[in-house]
């Protein structure tokens, strides 16, 4: 038996010996049964392989809701088995995402003195230079696309991969351990104080592990390897913070949320009302309009400054090029997985018939600040689950007018609405998997997406919508 085995077999019984004393036997196997599909998923399924894909991410994916039903109220449990789930990937090269090799290129350039924003790696290859180990391998497994532009990655993002690569600087199996224990770190943070939020907001502190023990999230996060879950988890600090009128540290927490992935600038304007408007009984410091107002533009200054200066040691004039151009690819020159921004393509061809999407491209980052402008000032944020479901909203937008939606976005809509009464989010994580199947194509030959696939995912996931946010009514929340 070799060491691989040996470590999953051994993880079984640890997972059954913590948690048989308190469960019943229904849960026991269900749990056996989700580590056996991980298992499958961490060392031998493919994103080619569409209908194995598809049918055990289902299965997997109702053992987990069950999981969390019947261990509700054994939140200890719950614990054990979303970090021994995570701990099956631990040695596990992702096989669903090749994004990781540009990760580890990234890390070892910092480690080599270079600014990984002012160079492509194709750049390097092409003239036969190797500036970092291993770097014709990570090229081949990083792809060409990936390789011909500059990073975007945010700087505490860059932080992780040079962690990486300091402690695995030519070892690729390695550098991937070393940033998933960093993405598992970053999940027992969100677990502690998603918990915590909760119990202060009188929510049932079980919902947390509607995210933390998503199949979708172990799978993309911690077995894919992509680093929303480090931004998330800054980002649910931050909020607690907040509510606990800490203010200034929230600030600074939600500038490292930013410093790891960009998406939280959105959330930016949503604040004015929680500062301006909001009024606590016996507290000095909402008691005035003009000191809410001033604490304000102290918040966003302290997120901007901070944020700055992580950048800082990047900065040079063709740094700022590089990086708002690469910026501007995902809405001029990418697409996948899109929505409305198919329908609108859709209606251009048919009096254009060409590039649509550098002509709609340019218009949705101003469309998609409008809507958030329009929460921000005509809907009532004065809580803060009010705030949290302003967000939801304003990023969910973003994700339907967007021109790209790659599978692990939807993990920031999923944590959000753990603390509000709307659900699509969880339906999204199970639909989302249908976004594999984009290039299921009868002619192998057509690299376009299939569309009747992606029609189906967003189907379900605008049904749920509509019911979520006009339909169902739901009890009042307030907090």
């Amino acid at each position: 038996m070799n060491t691989k085995i040996k470590f999953h077999v051994l993880l079984i019984y640890m997972c059954a010996y913590l948690t048989f004393s308190r469960m019943n036997k229904i849960a026991i196997l269900l749990s056996l049964a989700s580590i056996l599909i991980y298992y499958a998923f961490a060392y031998h399924i493919t994103r080619t392989d569409y209908a194995v894909l598809v049918l055990l991410y289902t299965v997997l994916f109702i053992l987990f809701y069950k999981l969390v039903d019947i261990l509700k109220n054994n939140t200890k449990a719950l614990t054990y088995f979303a970090f021994g789930f995570r701990a099956i990937f631990i040695l596990a090269i992702p096989n669903l995402s090749q994004d990781f090799y540009r990760f580890i290129w990234d890390g070892r350039m910092v480690l080599e003195g270079y600014n990984p924003y002012l160079y492509t790696v194709e750049s390097f290859i092409n003239k036969g230079v190797f500036p970092v180990a291993q770097a014709q391998e990570l090229f081949n497994g990083m792809g060409i696309l990936n390789a011909s532009h500059f990073s975007n990655y945010p700087p505490l993002n860059q932080l992780c991969f040079t962690i990486a690569a300091f402690f695995f600087g030519k070892s690729i199996l390695g550098s991937v351990v070393v940033m998933r224990l960093l993405i598992i770190a970053a999940d027992f943070g969100t677990l502690h104080f998603g918990k915590k939020l909760l119990e202060r907001l009188s929510l049932p502190s079980y919902h947390i592990f509607w995210f933390i023990l998503n199949p979708f999230i172990i799978i993309e996060l911690t077995g894919n390897l992509h680093f929303e879950g480090v931004m998330i988890f800054f980002l649910v600090w931050s909020l607690y913070l907040l509510y606990s009128s800490k203010w200034q540290w929230a600030a600074v927490v939600l500038a490292l949320s930013i410093s790891v992935k960009l998406i939280p600038l959105i959330f930016l304007p949503l604040f004015f009302q929680w500062f301006t408007k909001r009024s606590k009984p016996n507290d000095k410091m909402w008691a005035s309009t003009a000191l809410n107002l001033t604490s304000l533009i102290l918040f966003y200054a302290i997120v901007g400054i901070v944020t700055l200066l992580l950048f800082a040691p990047f900065y040079s004039p063709k740094f700022i090029t590089n990086y708002t151009e690469t910026v501007a690819l995902w809405f001029t020159n990418f697409e996948f997985n899109a929505s409305l921004y198919y329908i609108a393509r859709a209606i251009g061809y048919t009096f254009r018939g060409y590039n649509e999407i550098a002509i709609i491209g340019q218009y949705i980052p101003f469309v998609v600040l409008s809507f958030v402008f329009i929460l921000t000032f005509f809907r009532r944020i004065k809580t803060l689950i009010q705030l949290i479901t302003a967000m939801l909203l304003a990023l969910s937008f973003y994700y339907f007018t967007a021109t790209t939606v790659h599978p692990w976005y939807i993990a920031t809509l999923l944590i959000l609405s753990v603390f509000t009464k709307y659900k699509f989010p969880l339906v999204w994580s199970f639909v989302i998997i249908l976004s594999y199947l984009a290039y299921l194509n009868i002619n192998k030959a057509d690299k376009q997406e299939n569309l009747w696939i992606i029609a189906l995912e967003y189907l379900i996931v605008y049904g749920v919508f509509i019911w979520d946010v006009f339909i169902k009514k739901a009890p009042r929340m307030e907090a």
